[in-house]
């Protein structure tokens, strides 16, 4: 049965399998999660993940987690080049994601926000995609999926997606 839990704290600091990147369709690794990741795990990883596109927005690609406690990086494109994101590319975006991390083997993800940063989608519609979707996907599944909140609202507001769905 699928584990989900909830954390307050930094997304590059989790021991998992897989983190997911909230990216940009270039793949270039910016502010927010994609920084914390880059300023961690090194630069590599975003050199190794532009190498890979530009991807259409919603897919996602796999990239070594570098200096990361997590061995891999999903890059989750949740927004283009205009960094604006809507409650269907962070579905598409999440599927593909927990589809990369099955193709990986993964037996536990970390998710943040997706799109809630610089993409400035509602926080609370974000979260419940992100927690529908693991469901959906890995309900049935002994795998595990870290809900990662940077900040104590964030926490909320996977606390009650959890709770809603």
């Amino acid at each position: 049965m699928l584990r989900v839990r909830v954390v307050q704290g930094d997304i590059a600091e989790q021991a998992v399998d897989a983190v997911v990147n909230a990216a940009n369709n270039a793949l270039w690794m910016g502010a927010g999660v994609a920084g914390a990741l880059r300023r961690r795990g090194g630069a590599g990883i975003e050199a190794e993940a532009m190498r890979q596109g530009p991807i259409p927005v919603g897919e996602a690609v796999v990239t070594g987690g570098g200096a990361l406690p997590a061995r891999h990086v999903i890059h989750a494109a949740v927004m283009g080049q205009d960094l604006t994101t809507d409650a269907d590319k962070i579905r598409r975006a999440t599927v593909h994601s927990l589809t990369r991390a099955e193709e990986l083997g993964a037996q536990s993800v970390a998710f943040p926000a997706l799109g809630t940063g610089v993409g400035g989608f509602p926080l609370e519609e974000a979260t419940r995609i992100i927690v529908q979707q693991a469901r959906r996907r890995w309900g049935d599944t002994d795998r595990e999926v870290v809900l990662v909140a940077w900040d104590a609202a964030a926490r909320r507001a996977f606390e009650a997606a959890l709770a809603d769905v």
